[in-house]
């Protein structure tokens, strides 16, 4: 018997994507209604054109559900470099999902956690049977890799890809998928807006964790490091370890979801209707 293939989409890096790639030219492509909908018309083409590619036999949706989560708590300017989204855009936050649900793909999210929390949880929940693909824009979720988990990394345009498995993350990255929280922890994420340790940045950051393994590794060993380099994290411990939980995709959220519910079996009449709903033409262009 072939081995369930799950696809987790997060939906969000989809949705902003095709927004930006077409808002820069000042193009919404309103409906008749006033409603925008070039994101939701790049979702559609971006979502599509990786079920093509990569054959899966389920799909799911994750979503982020609003910006306050455990991470703003734990830390108010997380993400707080980020304006508000364009008004152009907030109207096609529940469209989309409605679009999702018209291609019977369960669509899931829980307040106060990230949709990388959700797709954590479930593809850690998923691998014991299945191969989990997670097709995202965010090389955060790099750190979930393992044997039955691989990442998806959307590229310019449409159909481009960068594929990751353990072994072709070790040889771009020199460390393993797990390291990877450490390595924000040191270096910290400007578009997360978490500074890490001061004056740290990647290369050290990758050095020191192929030396030391861990941060519990380069703490023990404090002394071997130049000085400059103790002295800064010395410097910056309680922003290391909170780096560290702000990094740290959290795999035990409440979220499950029926494996027989994620098949994916678009029915083609409910699909068309609800684009008709949203007046997109060239229906099998979008689709492939």
């Amino acid at each position: 018997m072939e081995k369930n293939k799950v696809m987790l989409v997060d939906g969000m890096a989809l949705l902003f994507r095709s927004f930006y790639a077409t808002a820069m030219s000042g193009y919404f492509m309103v409906n008749s209604k006033g409603v925008p909908t070039n994101a939701i018309h790049g979702f559609i083409k971006h979502l599509f054109t990786a079920v093509n590619t990569y054959k899966p036999s389920h799909v799911i949706c994750c979503w982020d559900m609003g910006s306050k989560t455990f991470r703003t708590e734990l830390y108010p300017d997380y993400k707080g470099n980020r304006g508000e989204p364009p008004v152009e855009l907030i109207p096609q936050f529940d469209l989309v999902k409605e679009v999702v649900e018209s291609l019977d793909i369960p669509n899931v999210g829980l307040a106060g956690y990230e949709a990388d929390d959700c797709i954590g949880t479930l593809a850690q929940h998923y691998k014991a049977d299945s191969e989990v693909l997670i097709l995202t824009g965010d090389k955060d979720i790099l750190q979930l890799i393992e044997e039955n988990i691989h990442v998806i990394i959307l590229k310019k345009g449409y159909g481009n890809y960068g594929y990751y498995k353990e072994d072709s993350f070790f040889n771009e990255v020199g460390i393993a998928p797990n390291q990877m929280v450490d390595l924000k922890a040191l270096m910290g994420d400007s578009s997360d807006n978490y500074p890490g340790v001061k004056g740290i940045g990647e290369k050290t950051a990758v050095n020191l964790l192929k030396n030391y393994e861990s941060i519990e590794g380069i703490l023990e060993n404090l002394p071997s490091l130049t000085k400059g380099q103790r002295t800064k994290i010395e410097n910056d411990l309680e922003m290391l370890h909170l780096s560290r939980k702000l990094a740290k995709i959290h795999c035990e959220v409440d979220v499950s979801c029926e494996i027989e519910k994620a098949i994916f079996n678009v029915d083609r009449e409910k699909m068309i209707a609800k684009f008709k709903e949203l007046e997109f033409k060239n229906i099998d262009s979008m689709i492939g």
